[in-house]
């Protein structure tokens, strides 16, 4: 299970929300385990199922003619991701062992065949709990228990099953210079740590969550505990009735299929030529089927879930929301930094470009890599030309002689765990001069500098290997400068050479700068081809006016793609049905219906409940809307967005402007969460409605200080200081954030509106450096020469 860092939860919680201010038996026909509240976990067997097209048939059918498969499965990580507890699966000390972290002291013991913990509880006293289940076995095991509300937690100690001369075989804290209390939101026994909402989908079979919202109660069911045939294959029992057959027809599929969901094959021993001896890199001649490798995205990526129960081998977007290469997620050239689970970095990658498929680099039912070292690189990459000291320049055999080492550089999670970069990149010690982004060269030597770096590359390549394609700029530019990055932005979005997913976290990165001259590149992104990057152009619609957003959006609403669909239909959800036709209103319909089902399947997320409330508001439904930020707060009342949004829609039901309920919300979240900024300053522009100026200068100076980089809380202070009659501290404020935040309009025309209304001296020519700088965002802008026109006429 994923161990969320404060910023990982964050990260969490922006994939979800996308509005807010995831013993066989021969031939089982269905054995599906349930956690039911207050209930033991038993096999639970309809005494008769109905006859349905496919079902769940178990490893052990699978086996009757895949023993190969299956022995090569056994001992995997997907066979050994999720077990009963037993003296078969648990590797942790359960002899009387003890454990201490930041004052608690944890006990491990084990009597009649079972283990159990002492540790402290949702009330932090210590509390005797059983070890249900084990989840995962290397390089660390964790450990599940069972609560009430068919809650399994998954316990903040975890076993380091490495050897113990790798630092292996003792207990250790998953947040290990942390103190994770009973009151934290990570606490084990707390939502963040539950393994119904946070990791149970992907580490067994044919997962339904089953989470009721009305009695906040899980009801989870699999087909099989651990990750089996069937959750990469899908149900296999019209496969088995094939190979029943006693001359292998099948007619319903034309044979093709063998009565499979989905063929998973990559031709990864075949499919690759090499044009000549000396060439380069070989060239893939047969292009594997897509479903292949989307078969492991579905897990092996950081995402949010749309839908359960999707075909195995579907695009993505039909089942899942993908996160964006955006921090605390991803370093701003897209590598790795916090745990994102592989998929987003091999989007990134020239090997994915070129046809390569996960099944080329790993055995997938074993999942082992099928070479060994530069070997597995080899296959691709001429030996003779890459794994030699006149490309690498380390000694043979040396750690810095390995592909990985340079290309794939590890990150650290878990405390134990080193996961490579699967964006496979060449090193870039010049990107972290310009942009600080890490690379591998001083990773591996931590005593230099990335300028030392960067000559050595000079010297072993020459000059160009800076001016390969890049995209950190462009998306570092959309993090730090504001409007100012909207044309490299767009250029990058537009840019059909890289990655889809980059395009997309270029789009997504523009949303919140689009102006109106954006319309035509924005028309052209909605028809591209990836479904990344109409998803993000949908967004890019969100400020436009009803008619661009009806025209522009409508007809993504029959979008092939599940997650294109849903994001049309939230932004066209305040649109009266009596504009759509007939044919386009049914397509809205099935869209929202869609977009409603993915809320109700992650009701147990605080996000996704703000989410359904912002549906609700825009559909001018505020009561609705109440219910859900209410349920959000209910759920995590750190949840800082939930109170805004709140606060916002008790407003709006009022009608008459009567602040004192959303005050009273506002100051309820500050209790709960005294330094979120967001909450000072949405608190500070109630006081301002409210003709509370002294109250609001303290709490918008209070967003200012708590978050300097938001350059619109640094705005709205500085206006609130001038409107105070304090000038110069406007400006002193306004002068600061334009250096920390260069090429924001707002606070550009501030400067210019302030000086010339102070119109002391030196007041002109300051208003014209500025009303200059304006006019380099906006070069066509009337408006603005004439006001340089007359400021340069008038020194």
């Amino acid at each position: 299970m994923a161990r969320p860092s404060k910023s990982a939860l964050i990260g969490a919680l922006l994939v979800l929300a996308f509005a807010a201010i995831a013993t066989f038996v021969v031939v089982r026909i269905r054995s599906a385990r349930e956690f039911a509240p207050s209930a033991a976990v038993t096999p639970a067997v309809d005494p008769v199922e109905p006859q349905i097209r496919d079902r769940f048939v178990g490893a052990a059918s699978c086996r009757q003619c895949h023993d190969r498969e299956f022995q090569a499965w056994t001992g995997s990580h997907h066979q050994l991701a999720m077990l009963s507890a037993d003296a078969s699966t648990v590797l942790g000390n359960f002899d009387s062992a003890s454990f201490e972290h930041f004052g608690v002291k944890s006990t491990f013991s084990k009597h009649d065949g079972k283990y159990f913990v002492r540790t402290d509880g949702p009330s932090g006293a210590l509390t005797d709990y059983e070890v249900k289940y084990t989840f995962g076995v290397t390089p660390l095991q964790q450990y599940l228990i069972e609560f009430p509300g068919g809650r399994l937690q998954a316990l903040g100690i975890a076993w380091d099953s490495r050897p113990k001369a790798n630092g292996g075989q003792r207990w250790f804290h998953l947040y290990t210079n942390e103190k994770i209390d009973h009151t934290d939101q990570l606490h084990w026994t707390g939502r963040y740590q539950n393994w119904n909402m946070m990791c149970a989908e992907c580490h067994s079979t044919n997962l339904r969550k089953g989470y009721d919202a009305a009695s906040n109660a899980y009801r989870t069911t699999y087909n099989e505990i651990n990750v089996s045939c069937e959750a990469c294959h899908g149900a296999g029992s019209r496969h088995v009735d094939w190979a029943r057959q006693p001359k292998k027809s099948y007619p319903r599929d034309g044979d093709q299929n063998q009565g499979l969901s989905v063929r998973l094959e990559s031709g990864w021993a075949t499919a690759w030529n090499t044009p000549a001896p000396d060439a380069r890199f070989p060239v893939r001649t047969k292009l594997a089927n897509p479903a292949a490798a989307n078969a492991c995205a579905a897990c092996h990526a950081r995402r949010s879930t749309l839908v359960e129960g999707g075909t195995p081998g579907a695009p993505l977007g039909d089942t899942h929301r993908l996160a964006m290469l955006t921090d605390p997620l991803y370093h701003a050239d897209g590598q790795q930094r916090d745990e994102v689970y592989t998929w987003g970095s091999f989007l990134q990658s020239r090997m994915f470009q070129k046809g390569v498929t996960c099944a080329d680099c790993h055995e997938p039912h074993s999942l082992k890599i099928r070479f060994e070292g530069n070997n597995l690189c080899a296959r691709c990459h001429n030996p003779t030309i890459f794994d030699t000291p006149k490309h690498h320049f380390h000694p043979a055999d040396s750690k810095g002689a390995a592909c990985v080492s340079c290309h794939m550089p590890t990150q650290k999670y878990m405390v134990v765990h080193d996961r490579l970069d699967h964006s496979l990149r060449v090193p870039r010690p010049d990107l972290s001069e310009s942009i600080g982004t890490p690379n591998a060269c001083t990773m591996c030597h931590n005593d230099r500098k990335p300028a030392w770096a960067s000559a050595a590359m000079d010297d072993w390549y020459g000059a160009t290997w800076r001016q390969r394609p890049t995209w950190g700029p462009a998306l570092h530019a959309g993090a730090t400068q504001g409007a100012r990055a909207l044309p490299a932005l767009l250029d990058l979005a537009r840019d059909e050479t890289m990655p889809g997913i980059v395009r997309a976290t270029a789009a997504a990165a523009a949303q919140p700068l689009v102006r109106p001259d954006a319309l035509s590149a924005i028309q052209a992104l909605l028809k591209d081809s990836d479904p990344l990057v109409r998803a993000a152009a949908v967004g890019m619609l969100e400020t436009f006016e009803v008619e661009t957003r009806f025209s522009a959006g409508a007809p993504l609403l029959s979008d092939p793609i599940r997650a294109v669909r849903i994001e049309a239909a939230r932004i066209l959800a305040d649109l009266a049905d009596t504009r759509f036709t007939p044919d386009r209103l049914a397509a809205r319909q099935q869209a929202l219906t869609e977009c409603l089902e993915s809320l109700r399947l992650n009701a147990d997320w605080p996000a996704e409940n703000v989410n359904r409330g912002n549906l609700a508001l825009r559909q001018g439904r505020p009561d609705d809307a109440i219910v859900a930020y209410e349920r959000a707060i209910a759920q995590d009342p750190r949840f800082v967005g939930a109170y805004i949004n709140l606060a916002d829609a008790l407003r709006r039901r009022a009608r008459d402007e009567s602040e004192s309920d959303g005050e009273a919300v506002l100051r309820r979240g500050l209790a709960a969460s005294p330094d979120a900024a967001d909450l000072h300053y949405s608190l500070g522009l109630l006081l301002v409605r409210k003709h509370d100026s002294a109250g609001a200068l303290v709490e918008l100076h209070q967003a200012a200080t708590l978050a300097p980089r938001n350059a619109r809380f640094t705005y709205v202070y500085a206006i609130a200081l001038n409107s105070a009659s304090r000038v110069d501290e406007a400006l002193e404020a306004l002068r600061a954030a334009d250096l920390r935040n260069p090429g924001e309009p707002d606070f550009l025309r501030a400067l210019v509106s302030i000086h010339l209304e102070r119109n002391g001296p030196g007041d002109a020519a300051a208003a014209l450096v500025y009303a200059r700088k304006l006019a380099e965002l906006s070069p066509g802008n009337p408006q603005i020469r004439q006001l340089i026109e007359r400021l340069e006429k008038s020194k």
